[in-house]
C-alpha cells in the first residue's frame, strides 16, 4: 500500500503559467442526470468546474439545464436526446465522464455503446453511478479511451462478481486484470483504495468517515476526478486520480470539525481554498505548457 502524502499533493497540483488559457485545463463532457437524478450530474459539474477544469460540457435531460445554469452558469449545456450534438462533443472531448444521474434503462445502454464507440485512445473516460450498472450487465466492446472506474462496494460487487467479504486485496487485484491494462479503478468504501490494472500495489485513503454518507457524494467525487484529469499533465492519470479522490475526503474530514455531516455541494465550494494550500510553484512552467499543447 502506497502512503498520499504532502509529496505527491504538491507533485499534482501546481502554479498555472501565467500564458496559459482555458484551453489548456481540459475540455470535459458530462453526460447523465436523466429524469428523476438532475441534482446528480449538476454536483458532478460543480466538482469539475471548482476543480478547475477548463471547459465543462453537460449533456442532460432538457428540463434538467436551467437548474444547472442557476447553481453553474460556468458550465455550457444542451439537451442529451440531441443525438448528432452528443457525437459532436464526444469527438471533441478530452474527459468524458458518463453515469452520474443515469438511469439504467434502454435509454442509457444505448448512450453508453454511443460513448464506448465514439471514444478514441486519447481520451480519459470516467464510468460512475447507472453507467457502472449497464457496464455490469451489457456485454460491450471496452472502448479505446483511458479507462476510470468509480463504483461503491455493491457496483463493485456486480462488476467484480466479489461479495463484500470479498473485496480484499488480492481478489480485487485479480478481478482488475478482466479490464484493459491501465485501467483505473476508485474502490469506494470506509477505506477507499485506487488501483491500476496492471500494478500490483495501490493507494488507500486514510481521511473521510460517515459525516460523508449522503446523497451526491460520489457524484461530486467523479467531477473532482474528471476535472483533474484534464489538468496537469506533468504527471501521471494515476496520481492525478488518486490525489483527487484524497482531497474530496480531506475536505469533508475537515468540514466535519463544525458539522455534524457534510454536503457534496459544501465540498465543492472549498475545492479552490483546498487546492491553493497544497500548489507549486513548477520549476520551469513554460515546458509544462508545452506539454499540455503537444508541443
Amino acid at each position: 500500500m502506497k502512503a498520499i502524502d504532502k509529496t505527491l499533493l504538491k507533485k499534482v497540483i501546481i502554479e498555472r503559467p501565467r500564458s496559459s488559457h482555458k484551453g489548456d485545463y481540459g475540455r470535459l463532457l458530462l453526460i447523465g442526470g436523466t429524469y428523476p437524478y438532475g441534482g446528480a450530474i449538476i454536483m458532478a459539474a460543480l466538482g469539475a468546474v471548482r476543480s478547475g477544469a477548463g471547459l465543462v460540457t453537460v449533456a442532460t435531460d432538457k428540463e434538467n439545464i436551467p437548474a444547472l445554469h442557476s447553481h453553474l452558469p460556468e458550465a455550457m449545456a444542451f439537451d442529451l436526446g440531441d443525438k448528432q450534438l452528443l457525437e459532436q462533443q464526444l469527438q471533441k472531448a478530452s474527459v468524458v465522464l458518463v453515469g452520474p444521474g443515469l438511469v439504467d434503462d434502454e435509454r442509457g445502454e444505448e448512450l453508453l455503446q454511443t460513448v464506448f464507440q465514439h471514444s478514441n485512445q486519447d481520451q480519459t473516460l470516467i464510468l460512475d453511478g447507472g453507467a457502472l450498472s449497464i457496464l455490469a450487465k451489457v456485454e460491450m466492446k471496452f472502448p479505446k479511451a483511458q479507462l476510470v472506474l468509480t463504483p461503491h462496494q455493491r457496483e463493485w460487487q456486480v462488476l467484480s462478481g466479489l461479495d463484500l467479504t470479498s473485496q480484499g486485496t488480492e481478489k480485487t487485484g485479480e478481478a482488475l486484470k478482466r479490464f484493459p491494462l491501465g485501467t483505473i479503478l476508485v474502490q469506494k468504501s470506509p477505506a477507499t483504495r485506487i488501483w491500476q490494472a496492471g500494478h500490483v500495489d495501490f493507494y488507500q485513503l486514510s481521511v473521510g468517515g460517515p459525516y460523508q454518507a449522503t446523497g451526491g457524494m460520489g457524484d461530486t467525487l467523479a467531477g473532482m476526478i474528471a476535472g483533474f484529469a484534464g489538468q496537469f499533465p506533468q504527471v501521471s492519470l494515476y496520481e492525478r486520480v488518486t490525489v483527487a479522490t484524497y482531497l474530496h475526503s480531506a475536505i469533508a474530514q475537515e468540514l466535519a470539525g463544525d458539522n455534524f455531516v457534510v454536503l457534496p455541494t459544501t465540498i465543492s465550494q472549498h475545492i479552490p481554498a483546498f487546492m491553493k494550500k497544497y500548489k507549486k510553484t513548477p520549476e520551469n512552467i513554460r515546458c509544462l505548457l508545452m506539454i499540455r499543447r503537444g508541443l
